[in-house]
């Protein structure tokens, strides 16, 4: 399925003049060797370009014959290579080595060019016939480049100040000798069903996060255990040639694409429509993964448009709700690729479980962004120590809540706990995580015994009618926590500090203490202050039990975090009215607290 759906891609992109012909890909280019009729060196031609940001150098990428797949044999790409093949260079403490590179090299452009009678196939020969690669690190042509010819930066080959990878004669010589069918046993293609002798080592993959800089497989077999009926490698997997080329080139124009590829820990994600345009990636991108600004009205209505089934437009793109998208999620494993997840759905739908999933989070602010959703990476960042040096979420949780929020299903269990543990260790319930644990109570209490009162809290902002206990206590601890800081301003470790995780889990233990220093710091207020807050602490006693439960469920827990971040949200709401909302009027003393 994934690799289908990567053919068709670069199928699309091929037919739209956005990527290589097979048997060619992009490759990036530091340095040109200029040479002469002869085949004498002349100069080394510096072919770096400005970053968008100009800041840096960057190599300039150039359309090539593609990539071998190196092992441990010397193969040698075609009109272009690092330094060792090129020139013989010795970059790893080994003449012996770059001696052979560079012959192999010679070796095979001789095979490919033999017969093209074109001057830039003669001259290139004969470099290859001349060039002494004992001598090269002496070369005084080679002085100002040997730092990043060191470092393995790659090089091609120019004549009379064009590149001999765009003489017509030698890119046919090259898409011959591609196109040349493999020798060996026949098996059926599994992505194009083609009889064809397939691929025992596929093309490279560049671009994920954490994995091989020289580049990953997706598609790979390294021990007995995997191999059966005597096939080894990629046999056992049969892909031919042109499908091993079209997904790989395919995935690594994705993973290139920085605006659409994103991180969540070691999980790198791209995304794709399956006719190729960049304005369904530009939507899902902003909706999903938008920062502050993101999105704004404009997508908001446009995501509302494509979830009742109708057409949008988009900077002048008609979206099709029903077109097919496509999420791959990739982690690193040494040389190797694992894929967390692939989905594929039709855009209108995904974003119709993506707009579930935001309704279900939704929650007044706290007013410490200007986010109006909260994107993804910020949830995942709510989950993770902010202390600690790994500052990645749990890989599993990271597949898990993309799958619970692209499939409309329940929320990971996983999620729920850590932002649990986090508020313990934190003693703060930011609105992520209030936002977290809403969507976990609304989509995974199905069947709980308390399913109408839960839902009843899980609400955008303060319920002040709800006679849900846990919710309540949350409630009421927030009020205690307000007149002490209103009683002793700037105390260093209030009740929060010391009392905040035993409120929660065993209210019976600590309510009462709480409520007998409540009595001190209300004498510390003035008369109407003290009013005002008996009579809040008053109506929410009122609504509980006439004991405290002795423990609360992790379940319950939520609801009480819940009530708590509702509470101490209404507290820092500019009221468009003299009354708050039991109806009693706030001194005027504590309208800013």
């Amino acid at each position: 399925m994934i690799l289908n759906a990567l053919v068709s891609y670069y199928e699309y992109l091929l037919q739209a003049g956005e990527i290589s012909p097979p048997g060619w890909s992009t490759s990036r280019i530091s340095w040109g060797l200029e040479i002469g009729e002869r085949g004498e060196l002349l100069r080394v031609i510096p072919l770096k370009v400005t970053s968008p940001d100009g800041k840096k150098l960057l190599a300039f990428e150039m359309t090539l014959p593609t990539p071998v797949k190196r092992t441990t044999n010397f193969l040698p790409n075609f009109l272009w290579d690092n330094a060792t093949y090129l020139l013989g260079l010795d970059c790893k403490g080994d003449p012996e080595r770059a001696c052979e590179c560079f012959y192999s090299a010679a070796k095979f452009h001789k095979e490919l060019l033999s017969g093209i009678d074109v001057p830039e196939a003669h001259a290139l020969l004969r470099y290859f016939e001349t060039w002494s690669p004992e001598g090269a690190a002496d070369n005084p042509l080679l002085e100002e480049s040997m730092a990043d010819l060191i470092a393995g930066r790659n090089l091609t080959f120019l004549y009379k100040d064009q590149f001999i990878s765009e003489c017509s004669a030698i890119r046919a010589a090259w898409q011959r000798h591609y196109d040349t069918p493999q020798k060996g046993e026949q098996s059926i293609c599994l992505v194009t069903g083609e009889r064809v002798v397939p691929m025992r080592i596929h093309p490279s993959i560049k671009g994920v996060r954490g994995a091989n800089g020289t580049g990953a497989n997706l598609v790979s077999f390294n021990a007995d255990a995997f191999c059966s009926y005597g096939k080894t490698q990629n046999l056992n997997a049969p892909v031919s040639a042109y499908a091993s080329f079209a997904y790989t080139c395919a995935l690594n124009h994705l993973l290139s694409d920085r605006n659409h590829t994103k991180i969540l820990g070691d999980t790198t994600i791209v995304y794709w429509s399956e006719n190729s345009s960049g304005a369904y990636q530009d939507v899902f991108s902003s909706l999903l993964f938008g920062g502050e600004a993101s999105p704004d009205d404009r997508l908001d209505g446009l995501m509302h448009s494509l979830c009742r089934g109708e057409y949008a437009d988009y900077d002048g793109m008609t979206l099709d709700p029903n077109t097919t998208f496509y999420i791959l999620a990739l982690s690193p494993n040494v040389s190797r690729l694992s894929v967390r997840f692939f989905y594929r759905d039709t855009f209108g739908d995904i974003l119709r479980n993506l707009e579930q999933h935001y309704q279900d989070i939704e929650i007044v602010s706290d007013g410490r962004n200007k986010m109006p959703f909260i994107p993804l990476w910020h949830l995942m960042r709510e989950t993770v120590n902010t202390k600690s040096k790994n500052k990645s979420p749990l890989p599993q949780l990271v597949s898990d809540l993309f799958s619970a929020v692209t499939n409309g299903t329940r929320y990971p269990e996983t999620m729920f706990r850590q932002v649990m543990l986090r508020i313990q260790a934190e003693r703060v319930v930011t609105r992520p995580k209030a936002a977290m644990i809403k969507g976990y109570l609304l989509r995974n209490t199905e069947n709980s015994m308390d399913r109408n009162k839960i839902k009843e809290v899980c609400t955008l902002s303060l319920n002040p009618t709800s006679t849900y206990t846990p919710y309540v206590l949350g409630r009421l601890f927030s009020v205690l926590e307000t007149v002490q800081d209103m009683a002793v301003p700037g105390i260093k470790s209030g009740i929060r500090d010391k009392f905040g995780n035993s409120a929660c889990a065993t209210p019976a233990s600590v309510f009462p203490t709480l409520l007998n220093k409540n009595i001190y710091h209300l004498r510390r207020l003035k008369e109407g202050t003290q009013v005002y807050w008996s009579k809040q602490v008053g109506d929410l006693m009122d609504r509980l039990p006439e004991k405290f439960p002795v423990t609360l469920t992790l379940q319950e827990q939520g609801s009480f975090r819940l009530g708590y971040y509702h509470q101490t949200q209404k507290r820092y709401e500019k009221r468009k009215s003299a009354s708050d909302d039991e109806n009693m009027t706030e001194p005027e003393e504590n309208k800013n607290v």
